[in-house]
């Protein structure tokens, strides 16, 4: 008889299920709310992107600890605490542009006189 997953893992596999069912919805829906939402997980504080940087540093935390005790190779440890500080910078780069989706999510559904001239896809970044 196989045990059931312990809560943690059940509940990795229901936010994981839920994402999937996220990106399912964002694709249907109009362009005001998709930005809604996309600005919403973006948010580095209280959005998805926060939260996963957030559990990839509490893993990197965990993997130090297991790497000093012998239980974990280092490279684990090394390559989460990598991560962390990728989707960390990662997070601050969205974050520029979260209040830009923002705007795009509340903007009133009006009439326009002429339609907005397409942006080219490749700009440049300035730091």
């Amino acid at each position: 008889m196989s045990h059931p997953a312990p809560y943690p893992v059940r509940l990795a596999d229901e936010i994981t299920r839920q994402l999937g069912q996220l990106a399912d919805h964002l694709s249907q829906l109009p362009a005001p709310q998709a930005a809604q939402v996309i600005a919403r997980v973006l948010d580095p504080d209280a959005g998805v992107i926060g939260g996963v940087t957030h559990l990839v540093a509490t893993g990197s935390v965990f993997a130090k600890d297991q790497a000093e005790r012998g239980a974990l190779p280092a490279e684990v440890w090394l390559a989460l605490g990598r991560a962390s500080n990728q989707l960390h910078d990662i997070a601050l780069d969205l974050d520029e542009q979260k209040d830009t989706l923002q705007d795009v999510g509340t903007q009133p559904a009006t009439t326009v006189a002429r339609p907005p001239a397409p942006a080219p896809l490749v700009v440049r970044r300035h730091r």
